[in-house]
């Protein structure tokens, strides 16, 4: 365990109107660590994650990536922002840019690099998750799971210290949802750190080293072991209980 998380999230609350939808959260996720966060719908999964590269603002408590302080209005939030991939539920390609400028445009844009530094690494990327022979083709032209490995492979350009996925496979048909598990397990083992929001429980059980549980109302119930989590149901809150029930029955 390093000294410095590279993610800290400390005793955080946020409300929208009178409703709050994160409950004085707090969770440390170490390099290398590859943490699920799990709950019903509504219960600020999306949310928490969206606040560690503030996407979401917090109105209580403090969060940290690799030691810079989100939630510091002084932050250089794009600069911060540039170090931590996010990949989300429906893509965000760009459609009327090719597979190509997709993976360069943020390169040249945030990180300085010139266009043949950036193709050079982008291209590097889309090979890795597998699409080199979709390099020239848009969007549109490539089936859901293909344009979620994009978005990945876009993510990876930007040589990110922390990746947060956000129900990457929700909006995929199932045939597709296995192709972008692939990418995301592969990472996982080469030592990225990595937050994913997911209903995936095969996935959880496969690669997660820790899964968080969050109820409706957004208060972390479970924050432990992936073999605790599933190995041990009885040692779980009533809640928890109660929903691995569900989703493990099928």
């Amino acid at each position: 365990m390093s000294d410095k998380p590279m993610i800290e999230i400390n005793n955080v609350s946020k409300w929208y109107g009178p409703v709050q939808v994160l409950d004085d959260c707090s969770v440390r996720i170490d390099k290398g660590d590859v943490v699920v966060v799990c709950g019903p719908s509504g219960s600020g999964k999306s949310t928490l994650i969206k606040t560690v590269n503030a996407l979401e603002p917090v109105q209580k408590g403090k969060i940290t990536v690799n030691g810079i302080e989100v939630t510091d209005p002084k932050t250089n939030l794009p600069q911060m922002r540039s170090k931590v991939g996010m990949v989300f539920q429906h893509f965000e390609l760009f459609p009327h840019l090719s597979v190509t400028e997709n993976l360069t445009l943020a390169q040249i844009k945030v990180l300085g690099r010139n266009a043949d530094e950036a193709k050079t690494r982008g291209l590097k990327m889309l090979d890795r998750v597998g699409l080199m022979a979709h390099k020239d083709k848009f969007p549109g032209q490539l089936s859901g799971g293909q344009q979620q490995r994009v978005a990945i492979a876009r993510a990876l350009s930007m040589d990110p210290i922390v990746m947060l996925f956000d129900e990457p496979t929700s909006a995929l048909d199932p045939e597709m949802v296995g192709e972008v598990l692939d990418v995301m397990v592969n990472l996982a083992k080469e030592g990225m750190t990595m937050m994913v929001v997911t209903h995936e429980m095969g996935f959880a059980r496969k690669v997660a080293n820790r899964v968080i549980f969050i109820d409706v109302g957004g208060r972390i119930l479970e924050d432990c072991t992936k073999d605790e989590f599933f190995g041990n149901p009885d040692a779980r809150q009533p809640r928890t209980k109660d929903f691995l029930n569900k989703i493990l029955a099928h």
